[in-house]
């Protein structure tokens, strides 16, 4: 019975892998294992993580992955469109596997940041178009506090 189970999660590990590896593929990236490792991150945390946790999540499992790799590597998935980078905040940037149009919330309290659906006006677009531009990008961030750090307000209160 163990086996079984050993056997389902390992070949439950390699679909993944390989749904990962094909992501990479459709946006020309060349996979390796480092590339592999942090883009199914990304696409499995759907926490909008930083370089450092990214690093510090995945180092133990790579010893031979480093800031720097994980930083160049962000940078070439941002390039090639297979990942967000956000700049919510000045002082924290972090990344987005969820390529799929949609908005930012920010906490300003505990510092998560949730997805939304994005709002926005398609005349606008189609008058920017219509003027000659083409909108590639559409970012749309929000701030304030989230509804958990509000009710532990209002209970620090009473």
């Amino acid at each position: 019975m163990q086996k079984k189970t050993y056997c389902n999660y390992y070949k439950y590990e390699r679909e993944v892998l390989m749904k990962t590896y094909n992501y990479l593929l459709s946006f020309n990236i060349k996979p390796s294992v480092q590339r592999i490792a942090i883009m199914d991150y990304l696409m499995t945390h759907r926490t909008h993580p930083s370089i450092e946790e990214i690093y510090l999540a995945l180092c133990e499992d790579i010893p031979t992955l480093s800031k720097t790799t994980v930083y160049n590597t962000l940078k070439l998935f941002v390039e090639h469109g297979a990942v967000q980078m956000l700049t919510i905040d000045e002082k924290y940037v972090c990344y987005d596997g969820d390529i799929n149009l949609h908005a930012h919330f920010l906490c300003k309290k505990c510092n998560k940041i949730f997805d939304f659906p994005a709002y926005y006006n398609e005349e606008s677009l189609c008058t920017m178009k219509n003027d000659g531009y083409e909108v590639e990008e559409v970012h749309q961030y929000f701030k304030g506090i989230c509804p958990s750090c509000l009710k532990d307000n209002k209970e620090e209160i009473n």
